[in-house]
């Protein structure tokens, strides 16, 4: 099973979703912005990308911007940022078995599901 974690508003997101739809493999939607994450559930993801958090944090967001540019916190500490801010994590994110990838372009998107990273 395949999981996306998409923004329906994103054209990236909706992008690799119809990719999905095309593979032969079931695909589970979640949209993030509606079923938000748990600290536990979004560092899991995070390992799994094999990134720090504030490499997942979408920077050019207003709230990041306004709130949080230029602050030196804990991974933890930006983990529970984007918990209660969702908006501004990367996306699209897919995972399949236990590799991730934040799937901004098609090649990554095909690697992933070719089985590489």
């Amino acid at each position: 099973m395949i999981k996306i974690y998409h923004n329906p508003r994103c054209s990236k997101s909706r992008i690799a979703l119809e990719i999905l739809k095309k593979s032969d493999q079931p695909v589970e939607v979640i949209e993030y912005l509606n079923n938000s994450f748990t600290v536990e559930s979004l560092s899991n993801i995070i390992q799994q990308l094999g990134i720090t958090p504030f490499d997942l944090i979408r920077k050019n967001e207003s709230i990041f911007i306004e709130q949080f540019k230029g602050k030196n916190l804990s991974d933890k500490q930006w983990i529970k940022i984007m918990v209660e801010n969702p908006k501004l994590i990367q996306r699209p994110i897919v995972i399949t078995n236990s590799v991730a990838c934040i799937a901004r372009d098609e090649e990554s998107l095909n690697n992933l599901l070719k089985g590489r990273k």
